[in-house]
Parts: C-alpha cells; structure tokens; sequence
C-alpha cells in the first residue's frame, strides 16, 4: 500500500473534517463510515454531538481503508482487523526504530 503525497497534508490534527466531508475525501459511503465508527476504527472529536467532526488524520486512515476494501473486498469487520493490525505493525517500527537509536555507532 502505497501513501499518497496528499495524505501528507492530512496529518496535521490542528484542523477538522466533518462527517460529510470524510465520506466525500475517502470514497466510502456514510453507512460505511458509520460502521468504521461503530467497530472502534474511527473516532469522533465529540460522539455525543449529532454533527460529528474528525481530526484531519482520519482522512489518511478512511483512505487507506477505501483502498483496503477495494483491493481485497474487505467488509467492515475484516477492515477493522486490518487497520488495527497495520496500526499495530506502525507501533512496533517506532518502538524497533527508537531501540536502534540506543544501540551504540557500528562503523562499517
């Protein structure tokens, strides 16, 4: 899975997409989106407002679920185990690349 330069622009948290807007950036329906909520994946700024908004960064994530689906014909269950997978795997590279900045300068 390839990230697009675009999804570079989203990842600043400062601004806020609505519901309606991320159903229009991603590709996926508001039943959609509505299931990725319900199933923990994507979470709301406020989820007790009627009019939900999202931080920015959920547009790269939506994204990335789109093309999830579209490529492996995923349904929302399995899209929500994938993203908390690739999410995971995010995890541990941070955690292997902070580990590798302690390891003393091998010079080859």
């Amino acid at each position: 899975m390839e990230i697009d330069l675009t999804d570079i622009i989203w990842q600043d948290d400062r601004h806020e997409v609505s519901f309606a807007e991320l159903a229009e950036l991603s590709g996926l329906s508001e039943t959609e989106l509505r299931q990725l909520v319900d199933a923990g994946v994507l979470v709301p700024n406020d989820p007790s407002k009627i009019q939900w908004s999202f931080g920015a960064h959920c547009v790269v994530t939506v994204r990335a679920v789109r093309r999830l689906r579209d490529d492996f014909e995923l349904d929302p269950n399995a899209l929500a185990l994938a993203l908390s997978f690739l999410d995971r795997i995010r995890d541990l590279e941070v955690q292997l690349g902070e580990l590798r900045a302690q390891l003393p300068h091998r010079c080859p």
